[in-house]
Order: C-alpha cells, then sequence, then structure tokens
C-alpha cells in the first residue's frame, strides 16, 4: 500500500536529487532537498483538505486529480505563475518574463517579491473562506465544541463568512498595506483589489461545484427513495459520494485553487534559499508530489473517517495560514512558524481523534459514532 501510493514521489525525488547533483553540484542538490522538506512542511494541511474534497470523487476525477492535477500544481504554479506575475508586474511580454528569470535571477526575485502584497491578499481571502465556510457549518463531530458550537449557531446566517471576510479585508489594507515589507510603500488598493479578486474567485468556484453537487445528492436520493443505507451521506459525514461530470468537474477546479493558495507562501519562501527558477521547480516540485501522494494515502486508508477531528485541525491551519498570509503583507514571518503552526494544529487534532476512539471502544473507527463528539481539547 505505502510503495503503491508513493512509488511515483519516491522515484521522482531519486532521479529530482541526481538530476540537481548532475546540474549544480552538491550545494544545488542541498538546495532542492531543502526546498522539497519546505514543501512538505508548509503544505502538509493541504493533503487532509484535499483528501476531504478527493474522496466525494469517483474514481476517473481522483486520476484526473492526480495526472493533470499534478502537472498544474508543479508546473503551472512553481513554473508558469511566478513567470506570469513578473510579466504582470513588469509589464514585460512572455518571452521576455522568462529570459528574466533564466538570465538575471536578481531582478527577478526583485518582481516577485514586489507582488507578494497582492498575492498574499489573493490567498489569505481565499483560505479565509475556506475556513470561515467550515467552522460556520453545523457538523456531526465538534473538536473544539466550545468555538463550534456557537459559531455553528452564527452560521444560520449565510452571507457573516463573506461580511467577516471583506472586514478583515477592509482593515488589512487600512493597516499593514499601508507600508508593505521590501520597501514597497501603499499597497493598500493592490492589497483591496486582489483580496476582492480572491474573494469572487471562491464564491464562483466553490458555489459552482456546490450547486451541482447538491444536484448530484438531489438525484439520488429521488432514484434510490427513503433507504437510510442507500440514501448518500450528508456533507461532513465522512462517507464517500462519487462524484463525477460537471459536479466533479467544478470540484476538481476548486481543488486547484486551493492548491494554488497553498502554493502562493511556499513560492515566496523558495526565494530565501534560491532565486533560480529551474532549482525552485525541482524542487517544489518534488516536494507536491509527496502532498499528492500523501492525499491519496488518506482517501485510500479512510483516515479521515477513522480520526475524525483532521479535517478540523487542518482547517484551523487553513484559518492561521489565511491571517499568517495577510501579516506578511507588511511584517516577515519565518518560514517554520508557518511550517510548525500547522503541523501542531494537525497534530493536536490527530491525538484528539485517538483519545476519543478509545473513549468508543473502537480505536480506528469513527462507523458507528453518528452522535456529536466533544474531545475537550
Amino acid at each position: 500500500m505505502l510503495l503503491k501510493t508513493f512509488g511515483w514521489s519516491f522515484a521522482i525525488t531519486v532521479a529530482g536529487l541526481a538530476l540537481a547533483g548532475v546540474l549544480w553540484g552538491w550545494q544545488g542538490l542541498a538546495i532542492v532537498g531543502i526546498l522539497s522538506i519546505l514543501e512538505v512542511s508548509l503544505s502538509f494541511d493541504n493533503a487532509v483538505i484535499n483528501a476531504g474534497i478527493l474522496r466525494k470523487m469517483n474514481a476517473f476525477w481522483q486520476k484526473i486529480f492526480l495526472t493533470v492535477g499534478i502537472l498544474i500544481a508543479v508546473f503551472g504554479m512553481r513554473v508558469v505563475f511566478p513567470v506570469v506575475i513578473v510579466a504582470i508586474t513588469a509589464k514585460l511580454g512572455p518571452i521576455e518574463a522568462v529570459n528574466l528569470a533564466i538570465n538575471d535571477k536578481a531582478q527577478y526575485e526583485e518582481l516577485v517579491t514586489s507582488a507578494h502584497p497582492a498575492i498574499a491578499a489573493f490567498g489569505g481571502v481565499f483560505l479565509l473562506m475556506i475556513f470561515l465556510d467550515f467552522i460556520f457549518e453545523d457538523r456531526d463531530y465538534k473538536w473544539l465544541s466550545w468555538i463550534e458550537k456557537p459559531m455553528a449557531k452564527l452560521g444560520k446566517l449565510d452571507t457573516l463568512s463573506v461580511i467577516i471576510t471583506l472586514v478583515v479585508l477592509m482593515v488589512s489594507a487600512m493597516t499593514v498595506a499601508t507600508e508593505a515589507a521590501h520597501g514597497a510603500g501603499d499597497k493598500s488598493a493592490t492589497v483591496l483589489l486582489s483580496g476582492v479578486a480572491g474573494l469572487i474567485t471562491y464564491l464562483v468556484v466553490a458555489g459552482i461545484s456546490g450547486y451541482f453537487e447538491d444536484k448530484l445528492e438531489d438525484e439520488d436520493e429521488d432514484e434510490e427513495g427513503e433507504e437510510p443505507a442507500a440514501a448518500p451521506a450528508k456533507k461532513g459525514n465522512g462517507a464517500v459520494v462519487g462524484l463525477a461530470g460537471k459536479a466533479a468537474f467544478f470540484m476538481f477546479l476548486y481543488l486547484e485553487v486551493i492548491d494554488a493558495s497553498f502554493s502562493f507562501d511556499g513560492v515566496i519562501s523558495a526565494f530565501a534559499i534560491t532565486n533560480d527558477i529551474f532549482e525552485m521547480a525541482l524542487g517544489l516540485g518534488i516536494g507536491a508530489m509527496y502532498i499528492r501522494s500523501l492525499t491519496v494515502f488518506l482517501v485510500r486508508k479512510g483516515t479521515l473517517d477513522d480520526y475524525v477531528y483532521l479535517e478540523h485541525g487542518a482547517h484551523y491551519a487553513i484559518g492561521a495560514l489565511a491571517v499568517i498570509l495577510l501579516v506578511t503583507i507588511k511584517y516577515e514571518i519565518p518560514e517554520v512558524i508557518t511550517g510548525l503552526v500547522g503541523v501542531a494544529l494537525i497534530g493536536l487534532s490527530f491525538a484528539s481523534s485517538v483519545i476519543r476512539n478509545r473513549r468508543e471502544g473502537k480505536p480506528g473507527d469513527s462507523s458507528g459514532a453518528q452522535s456529536e463528539v466533544a474531545s475537550g481539547v
């Protein structure tokens, strides 16, 4: 199971490190290895979130996510995205931007770094919406019940997450964006525009995918009748819903935008280690492969069903990352802090799940527990 799931990741790691050693020597090999570890540590919570969505899709779309999706993640976000940012920021053509990335690495790094406020605002708002929509939904399982119970009641106001996100965006534009990091000056207008773009992207992609998902579930309920065993599980119960067609397509787009939002901090952070676009793409690409493999592992093992608070921990990590991204518009935060926050929250949620399972007397099995459970963390 382990080799089958992580086999391609292991193979690409060996090939990638060997290529780095041949092209750039021991120093390049070390840089690529460090970037791979950086990507995994920063995106571990991404794997949990991806698994929660991927398990709803049928086998065909799961394969699409692992093939086409990995190409988008590696080449799209780690290679093309920084070049596009440079082209837009410096008002250059695509060929000029590529030439700059290869031949003038210092200028290339400077231009990508100067675009950080816009990137952070877009990604921060998108991730904040994911967290808020999760925390405002009334779920069968509650991890931090003292927070989640009152939030679920407030969540009956449909537009509350949008209102809070807009307030956070306005506060960010009037505070941290007025004097952005690296001497970028006042970026209030840029942050507002990018943040609104992130919000619109979330509402469109998540809204369309949710619409088709609900429509598919309604059709299944009509076909299957009232039989409890045959009816599709509700959102949040941890059962697999084999989404296909338009529903799966928009869910796939939603996954890719989430992955892109998680990639922003990794790409920007990579410049602290190297400004070579090829070293960056290779190192971050290897890390992205492990995130994909970990996602598949979580789905196939049913880990999210067995450890019911893992999704909670991952979403809290998303909320923390959203805040960190917005704060980094002005203040530099070490990558190790970003990574450790996510790992710590997921670790705590995993421990709480283990304690709950032992208390229920069914370690690693959540199928018989449908009542609301609080871990007491």
